[in-house]
């Protein structure tokens, strides 16, 4: 991929990025009226890539807009944008189209827009990171992967300013998940992660930690993390699709346990490494 322009999919057609355009009355550009997925790839293979479908499809039900594609044409745009056999990513975005006017309303009989672009994952870092914990000022369906993400764009600007990776949210005195992040924490020897709801998003990679803990009796609960839980915590780690599994080193501007990468944290990120090297040479 490095020295050869970058080609995307736009509404049909597959043309050099610097080409890609949209109208200014996309209602994705407007309104931020719209839906987005990133899926990673290892070994040219998309990683769970039926369970980023279905999450796909979820969001689109949850903001009234049924799937412009179905999963024979979305895999025939993957296998045409993927380049190589390196660790890239997939991004697609379904906005609700373009109208003739701004309006909130939706307007009718329009299609939708869609994008969809393939670029490398840049390597994960050895070491761990630092993390700030700020009350989480976003809205009231954070299950939906939105394209409307301001409030998690401030407090993830908001972390990096004061030198850390991640905003860790807390709602009513409980840990929600990062910024752009799900949240695990070993507490008293077990792995804690905050369940499913309408406040966190379904994190793919978030779910395959779980199977993973679970299929080799790692002791996992999936229940509410209280912030006082999080501050005294063993281990803390952030999990994305493009972070995988991510420890914390230091909260808050206090060390994490003792201040180094957890004995939980590096048998999770060998099994994580395993799957994923599974999944390159054919065998999931």
């Amino acid at each position: 991929m490095p020295n050869q322009e970058l080609i995307v999919y736009l509404n049909g057609e597959y043309l050099p990025l610097r080409l890609a355009k949209i109208s200014v009355l996309d209602r994705g550009f407007l309104f931020g009226d719209g839906v987005y997925e990133m899926i990673p790839v290892y070994g040219g293979k998309p990683l769970r890539l039926a369970e980023h479908l279905e999450r796909l499809e979820n969001s689109l039900s949850g903001i009234r807009m049924a799937s412009p594609l179905d999963e024979g044409q979305w895999v025939d745009i993957f296998n045409r944008l993927i380049c190589g056999s390196q660790d890239q990513s997939i991004y697609l975005q379904i906005t609700r189209g373009v109208g003739t006017k701004r309006d909130h309303a939706f307007p009718a009989g329009v299609a939708p827009t869609v994008f969809v672009m393939c670029a490398p994952i840049a390597p994960i870092p050895a070491s761990g990171a630092k993390a700030i914990t700020l009350p989480d000022i976003r809205w009231q369906w954070c299950h939906i992967k939105a394209i409307t993400l301001l409030a998690n764009v401030l407090q993830r600007q908001q972390a990096l300013d004061e030198g850390c990776a991640e905003a860790i949210l807390i709602r009513d005195g409980d840990v929600m998940e990062g910024a752009a992040s799900n949240v695990f924490a070993v507490v008293d020897g077990v792995l804690l992660t905050p369940p499913k709801g309408n406040y966190i998003l379904p994190g793919i990679t978030r779910d395959l930690v779980v199977e993973l803990a679970q299929a080799n009796a790692i002791p996992l609960e999936q229940r509410s993390i209280s912030l006082e839980e999080l501050r005294v915590a063993e281990e803390v780690w952030l999990t994305s699709s493009m972070r995988e599994v991510l420890p914390v080193v230091e909260l808050d501007g206090r060390t994490v346990g003792n201040g180094e990468i957890g004995p939980v944290w590096a048998r999770m990120n060998a099994l994580y490494q395993a799957f994923k090297e599974q999944l390159r040479t054919g065998l999931l």
